[in-house]
Protein backbone atom coordinates (compact mmCIF):
# COMPACT_ATOMS: atom_id res chain seq x y z
CA UNK A 1 0.00 0.00 0.00
CA UNK A 2 1.38 3.38 -1.04
CA UNK A 3 1.86 5.98 1.67
CA UNK A 4 -0.24 9.18 1.58
CA UNK A 5 1.50 12.55 1.57
CA UNK A 6 1.23 15.65 3.71
CA UNK A 7 1.62 18.49 1.21
CA UNK A 8 2.73 21.81 2.70
CA UNK A 9 2.74 25.32 1.37
CA UNK A 10 6.03 27.12 2.11
CA UNK A 11 5.71 30.89 2.64
CA UNK A 12 3.43 31.74 5.54
CA UNK A 13 2.89 28.08 6.39
CA UNK A 14 6.25 26.49 7.18
CA UNK A 15 8.42 29.58 6.96
CA UNK A 16 8.07 33.23 7.97
CA UNK A 17 9.57 34.74 4.82
CA UNK A 18 8.04 38.18 5.02
CA UNK A 19 11.22 39.97 6.11
CA UNK A 20 13.18 38.93 3.05
CA UNK A 21 10.30 39.27 0.57
CA UNK A 22 9.56 42.78 1.84
CA UNK A 23 13.21 43.80 1.80
CA UNK A 24 13.69 42.61 -1.78
CA UNK A 25 10.53 44.20 -3.11
CA UNK A 26 11.23 47.51 -1.39
CA UNK A 27 14.84 47.48 -2.60
CA UNK A 28 13.58 47.27 -6.18
CA UNK A 29 10.73 49.76 -5.73
CA UNK A 30 12.87 52.42 -4.05
CA UNK A 31 15.68 51.97 -6.59
CA UNK A 32 13.08 52.58 -9.33
CA UNK A 33 11.87 55.75 -7.61
CA UNK A 34 8.74 54.36 -5.99
CA UNK A 35 7.62 54.23 -2.36
CA UNK A 36 8.50 51.36 -0.06
CA UNK A 37 5.59 49.31 1.34
CA UNK A 38 5.25 48.41 5.00
CA UNK A 39 5.49 44.69 5.86
CA UNK A 40 1.89 44.33 7.08
CA UNK A 41 0.61 45.44 3.67
CA UNK A 42 3.02 43.07 1.95
CA UNK A 43 1.63 40.14 3.99
CA UNK A 44 -1.63 40.48 2.08
CA UNK A 45 0.14 40.56 -1.30
CA UNK A 46 1.98 37.23 -1.04
CA UNK A 47 0.76 33.82 -2.19
CA UNK A 48 0.42 33.88 -5.96
CA UNK A 49 4.10 34.00 -6.90
CA UNK A 50 6.71 36.72 -7.35
CA UNK A 51 5.21 38.17 -10.52
CA UNK A 52 1.90 38.87 -8.78
CA UNK A 53 3.74 40.17 -5.70
CA UNK A 54 5.76 42.64 -7.76
CA UNK A 55 2.62 43.67 -9.67
CA UNK A 56 0.82 44.38 -6.40
CA UNK A 57 3.77 46.43 -5.22
CA UNK A 58 3.48 48.58 -8.32
CA UNK A 59 -0.30 48.85 -7.96
CA UNK A 60 0.18 50.03 -4.38
CA UNK A 61 2.28 52.83 -5.86
CA UNK A 62 -0.58 53.61 -8.27
CA UNK A 63 1.52 52.50 -11.25
CA UNK A 64 -0.14 50.97 -14.30
CA UNK A 65 1.30 47.47 -14.53
CA UNK A 66 2.48 46.57 -18.03
CA UNK A 67 4.97 43.90 -19.10
CA UNK A 68 7.35 46.67 -20.13
CA UNK A 69 7.32 48.13 -16.61
CA UNK A 70 7.10 44.86 -14.72
CA UNK A 71 9.66 42.57 -16.35
CA UNK A 72 12.86 44.52 -15.58
CA UNK A 73 11.73 45.05 -11.98
CA UNK A 74 10.86 41.38 -11.64
CA UNK A 75 14.33 40.42 -12.87
CA UNK A 76 15.91 42.75 -10.29
CA UNK A 77 13.65 41.38 -7.54
CA UNK A 78 14.63 37.78 -8.27
CA UNK A 79 18.34 38.68 -8.41
CA UNK A 80 18.19 40.51 -5.07
CA UNK A 81 16.03 37.86 -3.40
CA UNK A 82 18.31 35.02 -4.55
CA UNK A 83 21.19 36.75 -2.77
CA UNK A 84 19.21 37.53 0.41
CA UNK A 85 16.80 34.59 0.44
CA UNK A 86 17.29 33.59 4.07
CA UNK A 87 18.66 36.71 5.80
CA UNK A 88 15.57 37.17 7.95
CA UNK A 89 13.57 34.01 7.18
CA UNK A 90 12.85 31.44 9.87
CA UNK A 91 10.64 28.42 10.48
CA UNK A 92 7.47 28.97 12.48
CA UNK A 93 7.68 27.57 16.04
CA UNK A 94 7.78 23.75 16.08
CA UNK A 95 7.11 23.55 12.33
CA UNK A 96 10.11 21.45 11.39
CA UNK A 97 10.02 19.33 14.54
CA UNK A 98 6.38 18.49 13.79
CA UNK A 99 7.14 17.57 10.19
CA UNK A 100 9.89 15.25 11.48
CA UNK A 101 7.46 13.66 13.94
CA UNK A 102 4.88 13.06 11.23
CA UNK A 103 7.49 11.45 9.00
CA UNK A 104 8.48 9.16 11.86
CA UNK A 105 4.80 8.28 12.19
CA UNK A 106 4.85 7.04 8.59
CA UNK A 107 3.81 10.01 6.45
CA UNK A 108 5.58 11.17 3.33
CA UNK A 109 5.92 14.96 3.10
CA UNK A 110 6.18 17.42 0.22
CA UNK A 111 6.23 21.15 -0.42
CA UNK A 112 3.95 22.73 -3.03
CA UNK A 113 4.52 26.47 -3.32
CA UNK A 114 3.82 29.18 -5.88
CA UNK A 115 7.38 30.43 -5.32
CA UNK A 116 9.55 29.80 -8.37
CA UNK A 117 11.29 26.45 -8.12
CA UNK A 118 14.69 28.10 -8.52
CA UNK A 119 13.90 30.13 -5.38
CA UNK A 120 12.04 27.48 -3.39
CA UNK A 121 14.71 24.78 -3.54
CA UNK A 122 17.62 27.05 -2.50
CA UNK A 123 15.50 28.38 0.37
CA UNK A 124 14.75 24.85 1.56
CA UNK A 125 18.48 24.09 1.41
CA UNK A 126 19.40 27.32 3.19
CA UNK A 127 17.11 26.42 6.10
CA UNK A 128 18.50 22.85 6.26
CA UNK A 129 15.07 21.35 5.51
CA UNK A 130 15.90 19.11 2.54
CA UNK A 131 15.90 15.90 4.55
CA UNK A 132 12.34 16.56 5.75
CA UNK A 133 10.65 16.55 2.35
CA UNK A 134 10.33 13.95 -0.39
CA UNK A 135 9.50 16.59 -3.03
CA UNK A 136 9.67 20.35 -3.54
CA UNK A 137 7.38 21.72 -6.25
CA UNK A 138 7.44 25.38 -7.28
CA UNK A 139 4.99 27.61 -9.08
CA UNK A 140 6.71 26.99 -12.41
CA UNK A 141 7.49 23.27 -12.01
CA UNK A 142 4.38 22.43 -14.00
CA UNK A 143 2.39 24.34 -16.61
CA UNK A 144 -0.12 25.47 -13.96
CA UNK A 145 0.32 26.62 -10.37
CA UNK A 146 -2.00 26.79 -7.36
CA UNK A 147 -5.00 27.05 -7.18
CA UNK A 148 -4.91 24.42 -9.93
CA UNK A 149 -4.65 20.82 -8.72
CA UNK A 150 -1.78 20.00 -11.08
CA UNK A 151 1.14 20.99 -8.78
CA UNK A 152 -0.53 19.32 -5.79
CA UNK A 153 -0.81 16.04 -7.66
CA UNK A 154 2.71 16.56 -9.01
CA UNK A 155 4.13 16.99 -5.51
CA UNK A 156 2.42 13.80 -4.35
CA UNK A 157 3.61 11.85 -7.37
CA UNK A 158 7.23 13.07 -7.12
CA UNK A 159 7.19 12.18 -3.42
CA UNK A 160 6.24 8.66 -4.43
CA UNK A 161 3.06 8.70 -2.40
CA UNK A 162 -0.61 7.99 -2.82
CA UNK A 163 -3.10 10.71 -3.70
CA UNK A 164 -5.71 8.82 -1.69
CA UNK A 165 -5.44 9.80 1.95
CA UNK A 166 -3.15 12.78 1.33
CA UNK A 167 -3.75 16.09 3.14
CA UNK A 168 -2.83 19.67 2.26
CA UNK A 169 -1.56 22.21 4.80
CA UNK A 170 -1.58 25.89 3.81
CA UNK A 171 -2.43 29.45 4.71
CA UNK A 172 -4.22 31.10 1.80
CA UNK A 173 -7.10 31.09 -0.65
CA UNK A 174 -4.83 29.58 -3.32
CA UNK A 175 -3.87 26.72 -1.00
CA UNK A 176 -7.40 25.88 0.05
CA UNK A 177 -8.69 26.10 -3.53
CA UNK A 178 -5.83 23.89 -4.77
CA UNK A 179 -6.62 21.29 -2.13
CA UNK A 180 -10.31 21.35 -3.03
CA UNK A 181 -9.51 21.07 -6.74
CA UNK A 182 -7.35 18.05 -5.92
CA UNK A 183 -10.09 16.52 -3.77
CA UNK A 184 -7.95 16.64 -0.63
CA UNK A 185 -8.86 17.68 2.91
CA UNK A 186 -7.07 20.84 3.97
CA UNK A 187 -5.66 22.18 7.23
CA UNK A 188 -5.15 25.94 7.37
CA UNK A 189 -2.78 27.84 9.64
CA UNK A 190 -4.19 31.18 10.81
CA UNK A 191 -0.85 33.00 11.09
CA UNK A 192 0.07 33.10 7.41
CA UNK A 193 -0.26 35.44 4.45
CA UNK A 194 -3.81 36.14 3.32
CA UNK A 195 -6.09 39.10 2.77
CA UNK A 196 -9.08 36.94 3.77
CA UNK A 197 -9.18 35.24 7.19
CA UNK A 198 -8.64 31.54 6.53
CA UNK A 199 -11.65 30.52 8.62
CA UNK A 200 -13.82 32.26 6.01
CA UNK A 201 -12.31 30.12 3.23
CA UNK A 202 -13.77 26.86 4.47
CA UNK A 203 -10.81 24.64 5.38
CA UNK A 204 -11.53 21.40 7.22
CA UNK A 205 -9.44 22.40 10.24
CA UNK A 206 -7.75 25.63 11.35
CA UNK A 207 -4.70 25.56 13.61
CA UNK A 208 -2.93 28.41 15.36
CA UNK A 209 0.32 26.60 16.21
CA UNK A 210 2.20 23.61 14.86
CA UNK A 211 1.71 21.81 18.16
CA UNK A 212 -1.88 21.32 16.97
CA UNK A 213 -0.98 19.79 13.61
CA UNK A 214 -0.49 16.15 14.58
CA UNK A 215 -3.93 15.98 16.18
CA UNK A 216 -5.50 17.67 13.14
CA UNK A 217 -3.79 15.23 10.76
CA UNK A 218 -4.96 12.28 12.85
CA UNK A 219 -8.54 13.59 12.87
CA UNK A 220 -8.70 14.08 9.09
CA UNK A 221 -6.92 10.80 8.42
CA UNK A 222 -9.43 8.89 10.52
CA UNK A 223 -12.33 10.64 8.79
CA UNK A 224 -10.84 9.79 5.40
CA UNK A 225 -10.45 6.11 6.30
CA UNK A 226 -14.13 5.91 7.25
CA UNK A 227 -15.41 7.40 3.99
Amino acid sequence: MTTPVLVFDLDGTLLETMGDLTASMNHVLVEAGFEAIEPERVRKMVGAGVKVLMSRGLEANKVEVTEEVLEPLLTKFIRHYETHIADHTYAFPQALETVANLREAGWKTAICTNKLEKLAKPLVRAKNMEHLFDAVVGGDTFSKNKPDAMPVFGAIDIAGGSRAGSIFVGDSKADIAAARNAGLPVIAVDFGYTDIPVRELGPDVVISHFNQLEAAVKELSEESSKS
